[in-house]
């Protein structure tokens, strides 16, 4: 059965996620529909673009991956169908996917919208399911889509560096309050060079090593690991790290705000690495 994951924004709430998948298997039955996410906050593409990366890249090839994330964003007049390093992946052209991506996709076609259809997330899904039936039909993505499209590039949000510090956003807050950050590993080590290091936030907290597990310190205290994804996270033993520091995810939108109270918080959205 081929797999078909399903990553929104759209949340559980409602009848709205089941009646997605009902579209889908209206179109083709024989999808295996595996859940990744539906309580992505809208509109945050870094927070998105973590989760889906992190997510496909553990599926075997040949999977599809339905992306139904800030669809109406624009009024854009087509969707996405790309095929990279042997994954496809039905997205609005709406930036994100050279955020999940990393770089621009290795072919991407453009899926016309019907005039004539009301535009909405159970549209929007009918006509992935249909393109990814297509697909698996044996017909080339040339011939399903149209190939003269210029889709909108977003860059990764990456972290700021020099020679002696890095500065990275904390891109995920997971439900246990582990706050995640945008330095990977193999960043870090590059930049690090050997040398000790001190990982400061929120101005006056400090950590100056990297954990394996969570329970390599003393409950109650802070620590910061590499997680199964490679990213840097920072989190209390049986604690919460982001409701105590009063860490937040970043949000571009809140980047440009004019409330000054907003604006206070924005330290809150970095952590700092000092190598010494």
């Amino acid at each position: 059965m081929p797999i078909l994951t399903l990553t929104s924004d759209i949340g559980n709430q409602d009848y709205l996620v089941g009646a997605v998948k009902g579209q889908i298997l209206q179109v083709n039955e024989s999808f295996n529909l595996v859940d990744i996410s539906h309580h992505l906050t809208a509109f945050n593409y870094p927070q998105s673009a973590y989760v889906c990366r992190n997510a496909f890249r553990n599926f075997p090839e040949e999977c599809f991956h339905m992306v139904l994330l800030n669809l109406f964003d624009s009024k854009g007049q087509h969707l996405l169908l790309a095929r990279h390093e042997g994954q496809y992946i039905g997205i609005a052209d709406n930036g994100l996917l050279t955020m999940v991506l990393e770089r621009e996709p290795e072919q991407v076609v453009a899926l016309p919208l019907d005039r004539n259809r009301k535009k909405s997330t159970l549209y929007y899904a009918e006509l992935f399911a249909q393109a990814f039936s297509e697909v698996l039909s044996g017909r080339a993505l040339e011939k399903i889509g149209r190939t003269d499209v210029e889709i909108k590039v977003q860059k990764p949000l990456r972290p700021l560096s020099s020679s002696d510090w890095m500065e990275g956003q904390i891109i995920f807050i997971d439900q246990f309050e582990n706050v995640v950050v945008n330095i990977t590993r193999e960043e870090f080590e590059e930049q690090r060079k050997g040398r000790s290091f001190r990982i400061v936030f929120k101005r006056d907290e400090v950590i100056d090593r990297i954990s394996e597990t969570y329970a390599d310190v003393p409950e109650g205290e802070k620590t910061a690991i590499f997680n199964s994804a490679g990213y840097l996270e920072i989190a209390i033993n049986k604690g919460n790290a982001a409701g105590l520091f009063g860490l937040q995810g970043y949000s571009e939108k809140r980047q440009g705000t004019p409330n000054p109270y907003v604006r206070n918080h924005l330290f809150y959205q970095t952590v700092k690495v000092l190598f010494v």
